[in-house]
């Protein structure tokens, strides 16, 4: 019913269907934290940044030589890592998170991808990390963030899953909620007029080709339902320094729990060398 009221609200308030859309790609809504998740936070050292008009909530677990930094995607936040945080310190990392602005304890308010891109850019540069890991659009704020900072390179990168084209998100969204692809158009023209910024050009497969990292690992639930496999299977074609890994029964957020998907991801970290698969 909401997504045929929404059709017939494009066809005849389309700008104010615009605005509507353009709030849901502003304001994320944030899914609660497990119990395991909220304890695992609270043994974390904790900070607050100011960012632009936001208070960022930071953690710390660990003063490892190693240090990595966990980079959480769109309505996700730093705890959704939980289950990462014990192996890697048993393997001698500092671990390093946030949440992303409108995210997780961070403060409240409007916010977008290209804030979400020059915080990871800073937080890199302010934990002086050479490793990280990232959830979904997680890998589109860290890829954009390298590709903008070219003085930024890492060692070791881990995409638990990764959309490609930004453009691919407004499709995303305008299905979920019933736009019409005459208001979709409008939709894009406003979004490039706020960000200056070509959205066919905004993809993730463009920019790993431009970036410094030695070693990238994809990882992807052949059955995600949320980002389709084929995104990331893009990204990994256009990156001569990444593998590809596909698995199943997963899923696109049970991935950050699953102990086999953890386990690959720090020996990937932790070995010296990787072997490009396709």
């Amino acid at each position: 019913m909401k997504k045929v009221l929404v059709r017939l609200a494009s066809l005849l308030f389309p700008n104010r269907v615009v605005k509507f859309a353009f709030n849901q790609l502003s304001n994320p809504q944030v899914r609660k934290l497990r119990g395991h998740e909220v304890a695992v936070l609270e043994k974390s050292t904790k900070e607050t940044l100011a960012f632009k008009t936001h208070s960022i909530q930071c953690y710390r677990w660990g003063d490892g030589a190693e240090r990595v930094l966990l980079v959480h995607g769109w309505e996700g936040q730093a705890g959704n890592f939980s289950d990462f945080i014990a192996p890697l310190l048993s393997k001698g990392y500092t671990v390093y998170a946030f949440d992303a602005p409108s995210h997780g304890y961070s403060s409240r308010g409007n916010t977008n991808l290209f804030e979400f891109t020059e915080l990871v850019g800073l937080m890199i540069q302010k934990y002086r990390v050479t490793k990280l890991i990232s959830h979904s659009f997680g890998g589109v704020a860290v890829t954009y963030a390298l590709y903008e900072n070219r003085d930024l390179s890492l060692k070791k990168y881990v995409l638990l899953t990764v959309p490609d084209k930004f453009s691919q998100r407004i499709d995303d969204v305008c299905e979920q909620i019933g736009i019409t692809p005459k208001v979709k158009a409008k939709l894009i023209q406003h979004i490039g007029n706020q960000t200056q910024l070509d959205l066919t050009t905004t993809n993730v497969s463009f920019f790993v080709k431009n970036i410094n990292v030695d070693h990238a690992l994809i990882i992807h639930d052949k059955n995600d339902k949320v980002i389709p496999i084929e995104r990331s299977k893009n990204v990994h074609h256009q990156w001569a320094n990444s593998e590809f890994q596909e698995i199943t029964d997963t899923g696109h957020f049970r991935i950050l729990r699953t102990p086999a998907v953890v386990d690959r991801t720090i020996n990937f970290l932790i070995t010296t060398a990787s072997n490009t698969n396709c």
